[in-house]
């Protein structure tokens, strides 16, 4: 079997893709339910995207860690350290961008902090940030503790973040209200630069929930060196017998883990509720494991059926550029709002206007017939489209935008 695994490029392509896709709603008012977030508590299929690729990154880190490991101590901190940062400063500037915005009829600049309301101002966290700090921290992990090792640290952090939740919240301590990350994102990172999309300050992707996140990369690193090794499992408590075809050690391996996996979850999630958006340890362990299954079937028909055509191809082409594409799917449609196109009077006798992605959604998507979240995953589909003919261009010239 190849030492780089095809079905782990498309598990990243797909991922990113899907990432795209539920990031681009014609319309938030009207989606498909697979394609929202779970309201709090619970996990629909759109929850496991970013999981699922923070799982793709450590995958990726199993390849990588080995060469790091055999340069030195100093290679490998100048290359985390400047990946780390440079991830997060995308990040940052995807957050900022594009810099102006529309107050009346004239473009203001965004700043930092608003002036005239300093609980508005630049977010710092987000999504590309989470990469980064749990990129850099699962690396630092994986670099210098064997594989057994890092299971008992895995261990320690996901039950030393229950502890904190449970001791440190309110008298509901797993609620919007009562969760204890709040309080500190605001005392380090400020309101004015915290997420509000629930309402009042409270950030998905803050310090506090980002802890159990370097778990979720630890533990796609150990299946990427599990998967690099065949389904060898000497590193843990016991050894398959050598005997034993090395696809089923490996298939085997994988989709008795991720079952194992999302039985604890599921027996966790009695006292500590599967939550993505305080990113709970319940939630870790079966994302994880479905993650892990997701895999051991992608290396079931692709690796070991031999299936590759256009769907495989498809995703293939994003996981070719994922975090350029991802980027860019979050620059375009903001850079493309500043152009506004007039689109009539209002009541009060002002000017409305519209933009070129939204008349494309009013004028096309929301004119097919059924209901409204048809039009709007339309739009999605055909926004996905285009993200996919840049990928595949660049992959055609042999462009890939490395970070």
């Amino acid at each position: 079997m190849k030492q780089r695994y095809y079905s782990l490029d498309v598990f990243r392509g797909a991922t990113v893709a899907l990432m795209i896709m539920v990031n681009n709603p014609g319309t938030w008012a009207h989606m498909f339910a697979p394609l929202k977030h779970a309201p709090w508590h619970g996990c629909t299929p759109t929850d496991l995207v970013f999981p699922f690729f923070l799982f793709a990154v450590g995958n990726a880190m199993s390849f990588v860690i080995p060469r790091l490991q055999d340069a030195g101590d100093s290679v490998f901190w100048k290359k985390v350290v400047k990946r780390t940062i440079l991830i997060f400063a995308i990040g940052l500037f995807l957050n900022w961008w594009p810099f102006v915005q529309w107050v009346g009829d004239s473009l203001h600049f965004k700043e930092w902090v608003n002036a005239e309301n300093p609980e508005k101002g630049i977010r710092i966290f987000g999504v590309l940030q989470r990469i980064a700090v749990a990129y850099f921290f699962a690396s630092v992990l994986a670099y210098y503790f064997s594989p057994k090792r890092l299971i008992y640290i895995s261990a320690v952090l996901l039950l030393g973040y229950w502890g904190l939740c449970a001791f440190l919240g309110g008298s509901d301590p797993y609620s919007l209200e009562g969760w204890f990350g709040t309080a500190i994102d605001k005392q380090i990172l400020g309101v004015a630069h915290m997420y509000k999309g629930e309402g009042v300050p409270f950030d998905p992707e803050g310090l506090m929930s980002t802890l159990p996140a370097i778990v979720q990369v630890v533990f796609g690193y150990l299946a990427g060196v599990f998967i690099k090794k065949q389904g060898q499992v000497d590193w843990l408590w016991t050894k398959v017998p050598a005997s034993a075809e090395p696809h089923f050690k490996l298939l085997s391996g994988l989709f008795v883990t991720g079952f194992i996996l999302v039985v604890l979850a599921w027996t966790w999630s009695l006292g500590f509720p599967i939550n993505k958006k305080i990113w709970t340890s319940s939630y870790v362990l079966y994302t994880t494991g479905l993650g892990i299954m997701t895999i051991g079937g992608m290396i079931w028909f692709i690796e070991v059926q031999g299936v590759k055509n256009a769907v495989t191809k498809f995703f293939d082409v994003f996981g070719k550029n994922p975090l350029f594409i991802f980027v860019l799917s979050g620059l375009l449609p903001r850079f493309l709002g500043l152009f506004r196109i007039p689109n009539g009077m209002a009541e009060d006798g002002t000017a409305k206007y519209t933009t070129a992605l939204a008349w494309f959604y009013n004028n096309v998507c929301a004119q097919i017939p059924g209901p409204p979240e048809v039009g709007s995953f339309v739009y999605s589909l055909c926004f996905l489209a285009v993200m996919w003919a840049i990928c595949y261009a660049l992959d055609k010239k042999g462009i890939y935008v490395k970070v």
